[in-house]
């Protein structure tokens, strides 16, 4: 099974594909939950499939462009559970994500992660002086 994550906009998306086919989605508006619900949205879209994290074989990330903190979450997440897991991570992007990144996993290595690619130089601010 393929777990394939799109988290770089408010409208979080994770797909589950068996056999290179779409099994389940699940779209859900995250905005601000991102961080708090991806792993239980994930863990309820294996649960809902009778599968779990030892069945996944690979992992597609959409990488960019977009929400800065949407997708710092994403590729973190994708990369953590690639390594904990030993199955590859693949990085896509555009409008045929799901299907460039199957391709890119028959030819995947395990010890590769993925960065995520930003629109813009990231804003960060200095910090504010203490009182």
């Amino acid at each position: 099974m393929i777990l394939a994550l799109r988290t770089d906009s408010p409208n979080a998306e994770i797909y589950l594909l068996s056999e290179n086919k779409e099994i389940d989605r699940i779209i859900w508006l995250a905005e601000r939950k991102l961080a708090d619900e991806l792993l239980i949205k994930i863990e309820e879209i294996l649960k809902q499939n009778g599968a779990n994290l030892n069945d996944l074989t690979g992992i597609i990330v959409f990488t960019g462009s977009g929400s800065f903190t949407g997708l710092r979450i994403g590729t973190t997440i994708a990369n953590s559970l690639a390594y904990a897991q030993s199955i590859p991570v693949i990085a896509s992007s555009g409008n045929n994500w799901i299907q460039s990144g199957i391709k890119k996993l028959e030819t995947a290595k395990t010890e590769n992660y993925v960065v995520p690619q930003y629109a813009a130089e990231p804003n960060i601010t200095s910090p504010k002086p203490k009182t």
